[in-house]
């Protein structure tokens, strides 16, 4: 059966991270190994027009993953597809997976949605693959209306999967079980990616041939539930992948597809520290430890002593980020932080002490901030002082208990899911006193408070780094210190792209 796997675009390319998909990697390795052809077309590095490429594959089964900033142009490919070729279209992601806000069947209730698979996606992608298979055989030319005939029943014990019968009811069945085995999990499918197109994993901070940077997951989900951060479609239970399995894709990364960079992309991999040592020892007797690795997502700050910090930099680590959040101690208790202010010190001085690069996450805007709080937190930001400090904007995606507070007690100010698209200096939603001219003040006072001190210009100018993305961190800056009145590059690109 042929198999096509598309992710919409949702942000120019310009100017930002382009790495493949995850999560579609490996939606596509499972239907290889099932034995399917598959193809991925990636909008933000392709060149070939969408319907080229449907009417040359000719699919029998198209999936679309969706995030909520790029939900809307999910619907729009899920458009284009169905005037191209009458098949069956699945969304996936996080956004479609927020079932409380119903945010599956506002997606299916998109003429051209036939089904949506809910959490995590290889499971229930598994079973939609075999069961359209099946249909085929009886019916080798189908049209995505018998497909979903009501009297069919074909999708009605699919766990994990909410779907639209032609009769235009709306169905979900029950939730998927989270995956235990995930050293069962094929390698993602790099070789489906045209990785010459990509950048590296942080080219405002490193000079790598994007095509030879890699991405690896070695552990699923977060026991933890701060309350910013969506976690729809990933479970409370953390589950690991063992050493050993780890080491055998990191090894084919190196030795088969020539990696200069990996990035492990885990939300919290250092949970079960033990695990860690044992696959940092496991790195470095196998001579993988030359090749300079990065936690992008970041480790949990109260998890990070010296000696298992000292023990990743002898296995390669490069860099890490601590997800930090704010400065001011109330409101680090509000967010289900979990950790205080002398852990996070700690953390950073461990990492320096370590030799590890480390970057800061930082959130301007939090319900209950007020202008001395995010003043509190620029401070904090420059105490630690961070290779790299990532300030952004409270953002309050679906799922979210912050969603669910602005909800009752605030305002919104996004007008459409596109809104959320990153980068574009502006605030989300007001409450209370914390309007968005502040929100929006304090957010590029964060940013010139941080970078401009001479002690930082001149650690950074020493970085041959620096010179090589000089442009590159340029426009950066100036996009992040100038606001933009209105996202029009973005919308163009967007609406030309179907």
């Amino acid at each position: 059966m042929r198999v096509a796997l598309i992710n919409p675009m949702f942000r120019l390319p310009i100017d930002t991270r382009t790495t493949p998909h995850m999560g579609l990697a490996y939606l596509a390795a499972v239907s290889e190994r099932r034995g399917d052809e598959v193809r991925i077309y990636d909008a933000d590095i392709e060149e070939q027009p969408l319907a080229d490429f449907l009417r040359e594959f000719r699919p029998h089964l198209v999936g679309i993953t969706a995030n909520t900033p790029q939900v809307m142009q999910a619907w729009c490919t899920a458009t284009a597809v169905k005037h191209e070729l009458d098949v069956p279209v699945v969304l996936g992601g996080p956004h479609v997976s927020v079932t409380p806000e119903d945010l599956d069947f506002e997606s299916l209730r998109q003429p051209a949605v036939d089904m949506v698979v809910r959490g995590e996606g290889e499971g229930p992608w598994v079973e939609i693959l075999d069961r359209v298979e099946s249909f085929l055989c009886d019916q080798p030319s189908f049209t995505s209306r018998a497909l979903m005939d009501p009297a069919h029943v074909i999708f009605r014990d699919v766990l994990g999967l909410s779907y639209k019968t032609a009769d235009g009811e709306l169905h979900r069945n029950a939730d998927a079980v989270p995956l235990t085995d995930l050293d069962g999990l094929p390698w993602p499918a790099y070789h489906l990616f045209k990785m010459d197109r990509y950048t590296n994993l942080q080219p405002a901070t490193d000079a790598v041939d994007g095509s030879r940077s890699f991405s690896i997951l070695t552990s699923r989900g977060c026991p933890y539930r701060c309350t910013f951060c969506s976690q729809s479609i990933m479970p409370i239970k953390w589950r690991a992948r063992s050493p050993e399995s780890v080491l055998a894709e990191w090894s084919h990364l190196v030795k088969e597809r020539g990696a200069l960079e990996i990035g492990v992309l885990d939300d919290s991999a250092n949970i079960r520290k033990p695990r860690l040592h044992q696959l940092s020892d496991l790195l470095i007797a196998n001579g993988l430890n030359h090749v300079p690795w990065i936690f992008v997502n970041g480790i949990r700050a109260n998890l990070a002593d010296l000696d298992l910090l000292k023990k990743l930099k002898a296995a390669g680590l490069k860099r890490t980020a601590f997800g930090v959040e704010t400065g001011d101690p109330e409101m680090i208790v509000r967010v289900n932080k979990h950790e205080d202010h002398d852990t996070i010190r700690q953390a950073f001085r461990n990492a320096k002490l370590a030799g590890i690069e480390t970057i800061g996450f930082f959130i301007i805007g939090l319900p209950g901030d007020t202008r001395d709080s995010m003043q509190r937190t620029i401070d904090f930001a420059i105490e630690i002082d961070p290779m790299i400090a990532n300030f952004s904007m409270m953002t309050p995606y679906p799922g979210t208990m912050v969603y669910e507070e602005v909800k009752r007690n605030g305002r919104f100010l996004m007008k459409s899911w596109e809104d959320y698209v990153f980068f574009d200096q502006k605030a989300r939603y007001e409450m209370g006193d914390l309007t968005a001219e502040l929100t929006e003040e304090m957010y590029r006072r964060a940013y010139r408070q941080f970078y401009w001190r001479p002690k930082y210009i001149l650690r950074t100018v020493r970085r041959k780094d620096f010179w090589l993305n000089f442009g590159r961190n340029a426009r950066l800056a100036w996009r992040t210190v100038v606001p933009r009145k209105e996202k029009t590059e973005l919308r163009r690109a967007m609406e030309a792209s179907v």
